[in-house]
């Protein structure tokens, strides 16, 4: 049936989950050693044939979504601010040309910021990306090299300031937590980003992800990460310092300024639905009544392939039972300042969480109930994975 024959859906309810559309894009020009996303350095990209693979496999999921309202737009890597501009264009013009899309529909673009990609900035705003998602990581040189980043601070600040001059809307990630960091050394250089931060940042704990370089690094005793206790200590000084700074932490790893929180990422927490198309993306789509997670193939190579052969490159589609999207919705929505409902929770299960156990949780002062709402505490936070398990047993 025709786009324009079809019911289009009211505009969803701004609080609510909404619907999404990621974008992987998954090569780099090096793999930094910390990163166990699907991404792959190469020597050259034919950007054309990838920009009509990723509009046919759009095609697919638009067949499979039916008619929806997109709220936000995201491309993903890997690092898309490798892409040519006209891939982004082709892209946002099909996503316009299948869905109904929302007249303030958030598009965010990663970017790494070096000199080369930087200079692209004014093309991905001409062409509808309307938030920039930097990957600083540090502002510290010695720090930087050891996170195999290939920019200076002094690029990362360039590419900050241009982007701010480029883009309505600019969030920028650090990763702290670092060998050797003490709770001066962070303060020092969170004040600094904050000084220069627009509305929002994300700042991650440094983990240790299997099958990457700092794993085996790790595993040879090459560096040591802080104790569990000085990386709780450095995640409640940054609340607090963003907090000074007008960042409420509204999740876990990200502080925004009112109204300037991730629209992209609350569709995830939220448990909204989101289309995922290019190597390794994962989606959440209904179905008819079916509510189905889906799972696209991890190498560059056979997506491609698949898609032109097929159409898409799904490697997997699989019905998400009722009690497990009350625990994917109780994962994501507990990592929220706003926290989950406990009558929506009812609703996908088919059953109500258990008093007694939400009960125990107040009492250990790991859980708040406000009526139909609970969410963690402060101290919930820092044992979020316990607090899960004894929340869903």
């Amino acid at each position: 049936m025709p786009a324009s024959a079809e019911k289009i859906p009211q505009a969803d309810d701004p609080r609510g989950p909404g619907f999404g559309i990621y974008v992987h894009w998954p090569f780099c020009q090096s793999k930094c050693p910390y990163c166990d996303f699907n991404s792959h350095v190469v020597a050259s990209v034919d950007q054309a044939r990838w920009a009509a693979a990723l509009t046919r496999e759009l095609e697919h999921m638009r067949w499979l979504t039916g008619p929806r309202r997109v709220r936000s737009i995201f491309f993903g890597g890997g690092t898309p601010s490798l892409m040519e501009v006209a891939t982004v264009e082709a892209v946002l013009a099909r996503v316009h040309a299948l869905w109904q899309v929302d007249e303030d529909v958030e598009v965010t673009l990663e970017a790494n910021p070096t000199s080369v990609e930087a200079a692209r900035f004014r093309g991905y705003r001409a062409a509808g990306v309307n938030r920039l998602s930097l990957g600083v990581q540090s502002l510290d040189d010695v720090q930087l090299k050891f996170l195999g980043r290939l920019h200076t601070a002094d690029e990362a600040l360039r590419a900050i300031g241009l982007a701010r001059e480029t883009f309505p809307r600019l969030s920028f990630d650090l990763i702290y937590a670092r060998p050797g960091q003490t709770r001066e050394t962070w303060e020092r250089e969170l004040r600094a980003a904050l000084a220069h931060a627009a509305d929002h940042l994300s700042l991650y704990q440094l983990t240790i992800e299997p099958d990457t370089a700092f794993a085996r690094l790790y595993e040879k005793g090459a560096f040591v990460l802080p104790a569990e206790e000085d990386a709780a200590a450095l995640y409640e000084l940054t609340g607090e310092i963003c907090a000074e700074a007008g960042l409420a932490a509204y999740e876990v790893s990200n502080y925004a300024r009112p109204g300037a929180e991730c629209r992209h990422n609350l569709v995830y927490w939220r448990y909204g639905d989101y289309a995922g198309v290019g190597p390794g993306a994962h989606g959440r789509v209904r179905a008819g009544e079916a509510h189905l997670a889906t799972r696209t193939h991890r190498a560059p190579g056979q997506w491609i392939e698949a898609v032109e052969q097929g159409g898409h490159g799904i490697e997997a589609s699989e019905e998400i039972p009722q009690a497990a999207q009350g625990d994917e919705m109780m994962l994501m929505g507990l990592r929220l300042e706003e926290g989950v409902s406990l009558s929506r929770y009812a609703k996908l299960t088919g059953q109500p969480l258990a008093d007694t156990r939400i009960a125990n949780l107040v009492a250990g002062g790991l859980l708040l109930r406000d009526g139909d709402r609970i969410r963690a505490t402060p101290q919930g936070r820092l044992v979020l994975d316990a607090l899960l398990a004894r929340l869903l047993a």
